[in-house]
């Protein structure tokens, strides 16, 4: 039975962003940056920046914000969603690089990973350079935690968790966990108490990466301060490359009015808009 395409996630152009090296404590990153207005930290999920990521950069960059992607693993601009054994390959050898990285905590609970001083160092210097009154953070599946580590500098106005998937949910203890140290969660938790900090997060029900644990234990920590949006299964892109849907933003999205995946971006965008650009 031939059914009719879902509208995809749209796709973004990496020569349209201009591209720097950011270095902190002698550690060095690309990034890629663009637009104008107050920064918004975009950090990629597996296996690297994709068009996909881009087009949503790009969303962000039509709000009247500035786009900042750092480039910490794979190859910026690749598809992952070509099919292919090279894909595939592509896929499993940078998953296999970070998580041995000493710069990702992929499976400890109770951990920030590493890499996540660099990105509070990179976030404050956007702040500095680009002005408003804060910065936004997006991170992705395996990045999705360090947006909830960064958020305890009070630069970071508006962090979103979009399919949060570490520490990787192999037993219970790291199902009800996230990759965020105690001191800082508490922090965290203390800025939605006193100043109203809101934490959005993204997820799809039945994600095996992302178990509903995990969104139980952030209600727990942080309260009315943590705003979770979830997805039935039935409401991703039917195209999607998963068994089970797992990106709301990028691969699983339907790109349609109407459509749960566009409202949750929306919801998104809505966050940044009277955040960042509400003054």
């Amino acid at each position: 039975m031939h059914t009719t395409e879902k509208p995809r996630a749209p796709e973004g152009d990496l020569s349209t962003f201009a591209r720097e090296v950011f270095t902190h404590e002698r550690v060095s990153h690309g990034i890629f940056r663009k637009g104008r207005g107050p920064a918004v930290l975009i950090i990629s999920e597996m296996p690297g920046i994709s068009p996909q990521v881009l087009g949503f950069a790009d969303r962000v960059v039509a709000l009247g914000c500035t786009a900042v992607l750092p480039d910490l693993f794979g190859t910026a601009g690749r598809d992952p969603l070509v099919k292919g054994l090279g894909t595939r390959l592509y896929a499993l050898t940078t998953f296999a690089r970070v998580c041995i990285s000493r710069e990702f905590t992929a499976l400890a609970t109770g951990r920030s990973s590493p890499v996540v001083t660099w990105l509070r160092a990179l976030a404050a210097q956007e702040h500095a350079r680009c002005g408003g009154p804060g910065v936004g953070v997006v991170g992705m599946c395996f990045t999705g935690g360090f947006a909830l580590a960064m958020a305890a500098d009070s630069r970071v106005l508006a962090p979103v968790l979009s399919q949060p998937s570490l520490p990787l949910p192999i037993a219970e203890r790291q199902r009800r966990s996230i990759d965020c140290d105690p001191a800082t969660l508490e922090a965290v938790a203390g800025r939605c108490a006193g100043e109203g900090l809101r934490v959005l997060g993204l997820r799809f029900k039945e994600d095996p990466f992302v178990p509903k644990e995990r969104f139980d234990f952030l209600r727990e920590r942080l309260g009315e301060g943590f705003v979770a949006v979830e997805l039935a299964q039935a409401d991703g892109n039917p195209a999607g490359p998963l068994p089970k849907h797992h990106s709301v933003l990028t691969a699983d999205l339907i790109d349609a009015p109407g459509e749960p995946t566009r409202a949750a971006l929306e919801q998104v965008l809505t966050l940044f808009r009277t955040r960042l650009l509400a003054g």
